[in-house]
């Protein structure tokens, strides 16, 4: 092989003899045979994105960087995670209060209606006030410990987060409560 990087003269020999047409054409040949059918093709394909999805599958429940979706990749988001799952929110617990909830707002009583309602109204200020508060120290701390890097969505990702019971999360959490991230 030529180093590609420097033209060839063009009257200079190219280091290596011409191949017989029967040879270069049986190369041609062969390579051109190793390729599969549609079918066959298709199985591999399929058989690859299962392959890669299984990794993938096994990212998140490991927390490993190298096989995650883009959307959890790179020390902002991990450290968005972190900051999220270190902290109790009460975001996390909005499912099981909306049950609760729910099942007070079906009972034929009218006080217990009030109460339901009542109680949607002060699970959501919590939810708000708790998420901007979140928000704040995260971006804050953020500012502080990565200033060159590509902030954006990072906050956004772990109020989304905030709202997923910890035991569902998923990459799962890496740190236990009380932790610094």
């Amino acid at each position: 092989m030529t180093d590609s990087s420097q033209p060839r003269h063009p009257e200079a020999p190219k280091g290596r003899p011409t191949p017989k047409r029967s040879a270069a054409q049986s190369q041609r040949r062969s390579v051109a045979n190793t390729s599969m059918s549609r079918k066959e093709a298709a199985k591999r394909q399929r058989e690859e994105r299962r392959a890669a999805l299984e990794r993938q599958r096994q990212a998140l429940a490991s927390g490993d960087e190298r096989y995650l979706p883009a959307r959890d990749k790179g020390p902002v988001r991990r450290f968005a995670r972190d900051f999220v799952d270190s902290r109790f929110h009460i975001a996390e617990w909005f499912l099981p209060m909306a049950v609760v909830i729910l099942v007070l707002s079906m009972v034929r009583v009218a006080q217990l209606q009030n109460i339901a309602l009542l109680l949607w109204l002060v699970v959501i200020v919590m939810i708000v006030l708790d998420s901007v508060v979140t928000g704040v120290r995260l971006k804050k701390a953020l500012a502080e410990r990565f200033p060159d890097e590509n902030r954006r969505g990072a906050v956004a990702y772990a109020l989304m987060r905030t709202l997923q019971m910890r035991r569902l999360r998923l990459p799962k959490p890496q740190v236990k409560r009380g932790e610094r991230p």
